[in-house]
């Protein structure tokens, strides 16, 4: 049997659709192609972002950093020495971007200048570390991060 030209076009035309439905529905079906967003409600946390602009600037500023590190019981996270351990109220995010699961956060509550995160709570891999600090009626803003 012969084919022809036209015939020939046909059947290179319904080879070359059915390859490409072939990878768009295994590009949909895929269990490991599925990604999540990086936040549930972006476009409120949108509403919210000059406000932590404002924050991220007065903690520059003022120069507070955070000097994040390894312990043996798990990740220590020490404060600025010139800011009094009392006063220093808020919260510490620790954000995984592998696996929303396992991000939690810890509230502030110091005598010390340091924070202890146990090492139980963490698994290895790179964190962001994002601390919401309120001290003497300021807030402060500090993003880091981390590999534990």
């Amino acid at each position: 049997m012969k084919i022809n030209w036209g015939t020939g076009i046909v059947i290179a035309f319904v080879l070359f659709i059915s390859f490409i439905m072939f990878f768009v529905v295994r590009s949909l079906t895929d269990e490991s192609l599925e990604h999540e967003l990086v936040t549930e409600e972006y476009y409120k946390k949108e509403l919210q972002f000059q406000t932590e602009l404002d924050a991220e600037q007065r903690a520059a500023d003022r120069g507070i950093s955070l000097e994040v590190r390894r312990v043996e019981e798990g990740l220590m996270v020490k404060f600025p020495e010139d800011l009094i351990p009392e006063n220093i109220k808020g919260k510490v995010f620790l954000y995984r971007p592998s696996d929303k699961q396992f991000d939690f956060e810890v509230a502030i509550s110091l005598s010390d200048p340091y924070l202890l995160i146990p090492k139980n709570r963490l698994l290895d891999g790179r964190w962001n570390l994002i601390a919401n600090l309120s001290y003497e009626g300021e807030t402060y803003l500090v993003k880091q991060s981390i590999k534990f």
